[in-house]
Order: structure tokens, then sequence, then C-alpha cells
């Protein structure tokens, strides 16, 4: 995404998440609890935005999405969403469901890698949320479910019909899509959705920790694996292969790459700046 930005000054207050800038780690933290984190149209727009503006910033090397309290996110508030969109025209549907779905497309293309620190429940547009990560790290609490047919709705919202087979696979994703069951942090693992498991409690410290790894590593070289990963998934295998070279022979010129000879030659770690 262009660093250019118009007259919008950067914003100060978040409303509907909390976020925390730590040297290059951004936590953003679904505040919530009392509701198990459910969602409204305004965190919605929030991530949105928010997921834009940080994709401006050259200062963001790594994200955490976390919930607080006792689960990750509920997915939609069944009054403030659910109930509100009984009354929408069809219009204001479609705004609504392609807001969601930005939300998704903002996290699969900002320039650095996004962790979920997932415990308690992720379902419906939670569980999308951690699907749409780059990496899913859980502690045996978690418990994702992808509820959209239980209310009668297609189990493919916000990309997952995309992302899931992807993920686990065609077979295991026609069985969650559909029936909509829960999935445990053991079967959760088992089938690839999870990335890391913790101990109980420890979903947050292990994102936090990963997400620092992330940001203290190539930055560069991270954003283009993202950005390749994400892109080739629709590629014949030539264009893919042609793609990959274009994007090595530009991080060759790229000081990094340099840097990591001169490191190298002169044994030490090497001072990774991004560029």
């Amino acid at each position: 995404m262009s660093p250019f930005t118009g007259s919008a000054a950067r914003t100060s207050d978040w409303r509907h998440v909390r976020c925390v800038h730590d040297n290059g780690v951004v936590t953003v933290t679904l505040a919530r609890p009392g509701k198990i984190n459910a969602l409204t149209f305004g965190a919605y727009a929030d991530l949105r935005d928010l997921l834009a503006e940080l994709s401006r910033e050259r200062s963001v090397r790594a994200l955490v999405l976390g919930g607080e309290g006792r689960g990750f996110c509920s997915g939609g508030d069944v009054d403030e969403i659910i109930g509100a969109t009984l009354s929408m025209d069809t219009a204001g549907l479609l705004d609504f469901n392609r807001m969601t779905g930005q939300v998704v497309r903002a996290m699969r293309e900002c320039p650095f890698p996004v962790v979920a620190a997932v415990h308690g429940v992720a379902a419906g547009a939670g569980a999308v949320l951690a699907l749409a990560a780059d990496f899913r790290v859980a502690d045996p609490t978690a418990r994702f479910q992808f509820l959209f047919t239980r209310v009668g709705l297609s189990g493919g919202d916000m990309g997952a019909a995309y992302l899931l087979p992807r993920v686990v696979g065609l077979g295991h994703a026609t069985r969650l899509l559909m029936l909509g069951e829960p999935v445990r942090a053991a079967e959760a693992e088992r089938i690839g959705l999870i990335s890391e498991l913790t101990e109980e409690g420890g979903a947050d410290a292990a994102a936090e920790a990963l997400a620092r790894r992330l940001a203290d590593g190539p930055a560069l070289a991270y954003a283009q694996t993202k950005a390749l990963l994400t892109a080739e998934l629709d590629m014949p295998l030539a264009a893919s292969v042609e793609l990959d070279a274009a994007t090595q022979a530009l991080l060759m010129n790229s000081e990094d790459y340099a840097e990591f000879h001169a490191a190298f030659s002169e044994k030490r770690a090497p001072k990774w700046r991004g560029r």
C-alpha cells in the first residue's frame, strides 16, 4: 500500500478497538469483554481504517490481534448487527458486507505480518479474522466455529470460502463451513488451522514474542513474502516463477541484502533496516 497520504491526519483515538504501539509492534485488542468482543459496525470500520493507516506507516513491522476477557471474538453482535440488518435494504446490506470483506482484504494485503492471539471462542466473523491472520497462536481453550450457515447465511462469508480451503484443504473446509461445528484446539492444530499451540493462558505472550521476532527481522523480505503468498494463490506456475524472479531481483538491490553479506563477512548479526 502506498505510504503517501492526503489531508487527513493520523487518527489519535480509536473508539471501537484498543491500539498500542511498541517499537514496531502494534497490538490491536478487541475490547468488549462483556460480550466476548462481539463486533459492531463501528468495530469493523475501525479495523478497516486502522489497517489502512498502519499500512502507510513504515514504522509498523508486525501486528498482534487479540481479544480481551474470556474469548477472542464471538462474531457479529446479535442485536447491534444481526438485528439491525433485518431492517436494511439491499444497498445497505451490500455496503455492510463489503465493509466486512474489506477488513479481511486489509489483513491479507497489509505489508506486515499479522499474528492472531486466540483463546476461548473464535466464532463467526471472529473465526474469519483469525483465519485472515498470517499466524494463529492459540491456547488449549481456543474453539473455532464458522457459524454462518447456523443463522441461515452462506458459509462463504468475508472470504472464508477462499481462505479456509487454502489453509486446511477443501475437505475440512467444506465440513467446517457447511456444518458450523466447533473445532477445538487439538483438532485445529492437527488440520493446520493453528500455527502454534501454547499452554493455557499463554497465547497472548507467545503471539507478542512471535511479533517481536518478526519486527526485529528483515521487514522488506517478510512484506514481499506475504505479498507473493497472497498473489500466487491463483497463479499458474509459470507466472509465479516469473513474479518470484522479478521480486528477488528487486530485493537484491535492497540495503538489507547487502547488509546480510556485510554481517556474514564480519561475523555479526545483521542490522535489518527494512529497505
